[in-house]
């Protein structure tokens, strides 16, 4: 039976966190006659912005300045990002907290009322506000009561985009399966933003929730629309063992040291590109996430890690501070070590290692959050507009979502009140034919060999062998050929599950087909790239090449689906690359 377009809005927005609930906001508020829905696979608030705890970056303070908080940045990111883009995010970043702040943002105050700011990664001034060190939920929070207040945003909770219809040049529109239902129905759009976050479920070993599988990438992929800079993983220096539970840079910015086995602060071995007029030992736990996940590798190799039943790991020390302090400034680190490690930072060290944290690639776009693909827009993680470059720096992220959503979901409402119709032919024929996949892959595949868990897990043990804090020409060949493999393994794997409410054997196997979409542009984008820059580290090409790769990687679909590369000029505004820094 052919598919109905079940709706018809002007703008959609896949995701429902931070960037998606910005980017409808600024729809309704830019085209208040435009009609906007939100399209989420979790209701709006367990989206992963709720786990943000350590704060977001906006110059606040006298001493500070825009420039400041541009060059940590570029420099951060090893001079990959958008400079461009980086002013724009730099100026709008206190007007967007601002405006929280207007909308009911709790942000923690200093005594005399003031919004209190924190240290953090990269960072050499005060910049980054916080609540506690629940930030993301705070933030979250405010965000979907702001947009109960607009009434024609409307929501599609629970359902899960499986393609975007396309007519080859321009978006029409998102065919999905209410997974509460099974139902499958295509909604019709002029324009369709993608805030689906990001993709850390490809690795094993991850702070990133279990919805992060890399769906809007894995949609504009296949609709025309490049991934960029894949290459660039953040790992977070400090995850909890077994679990992947971040343990916030808070910690570390509040006073928190990182420890050896030896109970030695480790760091001062370590090139951090801290400046030679500050002392290393008040700031280096403070360094860039890349440089200290580099740090811990060199740390187990010289055997001065600790080895535990979930791998080797060092130590967060934050007993000197107090009880007094880590209950009022990070309450939620004291709960997590409670509740997942049972022990209590007052009194015990906390186990830590380095695990994956955040994308810098992603969809490519331009500064209003447009794709090359008329129509179809993207934010947040989900997206690349280039301002983390190699790395990015901590609470860079939380405005990142604000200011992009914002952008998005005005260009957005921009086009669609200009834009023709969608094209229902389009609609109803790319339908139909999404259902009749769909519907082959629920019911067709009892007969694989190996379920879909097992052919994930392969996968991720395959990531994280060639791609993670180091790689290499040979083990990065080898993770090609072998996720060439796995593809055709996950077409046939089995599915034994018929039913239509709830199906989630149906829906990890459509998470494993986005993965490995998002893990084959990994390895060949870092295959490409003969350098090691931030994130990027290559053993065999230990330097820096600026004459050859000060440039982003684009990663285009084949017609047999898989990468095809090229490459992009970063673009210089005001900076031109330097030596590696953190603040000046």
């Amino acid at each position: 039976m052919a598919a109905e377009a079940a709706e018809e809005v002007d703008v959609l927005i896949v995701g429902g966190g931070g960037a998606g609930l910005r980017a409808a906001i600024a729809v309704a508020e830019t085209e208040p006659g435009a009609t906007v829905a939100i399209l989420s696979k979790v209701y709006p608030m367990r989206s992963h912005t709720v786990s943000a705890e350590g704060g977001a970056a906006a110059v606040i303070g006298l001493a500070d300045s825009l420039d400041e908080h541009a060059y940590d940045t570029i420099s951060g990111g090893d001079w990959l990002c958008d400079q461009d883009a980086v002013e724009a995010f730099v100026r709008e970043a206190p007007r967007e907290l601002i405006r929280l702040e207007h909308w009911g943002c709790p942000w923690s105050r200093e005594p005399d009322g003031r919004v209190a700011v924190r240290p953090f990664g990269g960072m050499k001034q005060l910049r980054t506000w916080y609540a506690a060190d629940k930030t993301g939920f705070h933030l979250l929070h405010t965000l979907f009561q702001t947009s109960l207040k607009h009434t024609e945003i409307k929501r599609f909770d629970e359902w899960y985009a499986t393609r975007l219809v396309t007519d080859g040049e321009r978006v029409h529109g998102v065919t999905a399966i209410d997974i509460r239902t099974g139902r499958i129905d295509t909604i019709a759009a002029r324009a369709v933003i993608l805030a689906t976050g990001g993709c850390g479920q490809v690795f094993p070993f991850t702070t990133n929730a279990a919805i992060k599988t890399g769906d809007g990438m894995a949609l504009a992929y296949r609709a025309g629309a490049p991934l960029k800079d894949m290459e660039f993983i953040q790992y977070h220096p400090t995850g909890l063992p077994f679990t992947g539970i971040l343990i916030t840079e808070a910690a570390r910015a509040e006073g928190g040291w990182l420890i050896n086995k030896d109970g030695y602060r480790y760091l001062q071995d370590y090139d951090l590109g801290v400046p030679t007029d500050t002392p290393k030992l008040r700031s280096m736990e403070l360094g860039p996430r890349d440089r200290l996940s580099q740090a811990f590798v060199h740390e187990m190799r010289r055997g001065r890690t600790v080895e535990t039943p979930y791998g080797q790991v060092t130590y967060l020390d934050l007993r000197h501070l107090g009880e007094a302090k880590i209950n009022a400034r990070i309450p939620f680190v004291r709960e997590l070590c409670l509740s997942y490690e049972k022990l209590d930072p007052v009194t015990d060290l906390i186990p830590v290692r380095p695990v994956v944290h955040y994308m810098m690639g992603g969809v490519h776009t331009g500064v209003a959050g447009e794709t090359p693909v008329r129509g179809l827009y993207a934010a947040g993680e989900t997206a690349c507009v280039s301002i983390n470059g190699a790395n990015r720096l901590g609470s860079n992220s939380l405005p990142e979502c604000l200011v992009f959503g914002a952008r998005a979901g005005a260009a957005a409402a921009r086009y669609a009140v200009q834009a023709a119709a969608p094209d229902q032919q389009a609609v109803r024929a790319q339908g139909a034919d999404e259902r009749r996949r769909l519907e082959r892959e629920r019911d067709g595949r009892d007969g694989g060999r190996e379920r879909i868990s097992e052919v994930r897990a392969l996968m991720r043990r395959t990531l994280e062998e060639s791609a993670g804090i180091y790689r290499d020409r040979d083990s990065l060949e080898k993770a090609a050929g072998t996720l060439a493999d796995l593809r055709e393994r996950a077409a046939v794997a089995r599915l034994e599950d018929r039913s239509a409410a709830f199906n989630t054997e149906l829906l990890a196997g459509l998470e494993l087909g986005s993965m490995l979409d998002v893990a084959e542009t990994i390895v060949a984008s870092a295959l490409n790239r003969e350098e090691s820059r931030g994130a990027h580290q290559r053993t065999d090409f230990p330097a820096r090449d600026d004459a050859a790769f000060l440039a982003h990687t684009l990663a285009h679909r084949g017609p047999d689906g898989t990468p095809r590369l090229s490459l992009l000029p970063v673009t210089i505004t005001r900076w031109p690359p330097g030596e590696r820094v953190y603040g000046r």
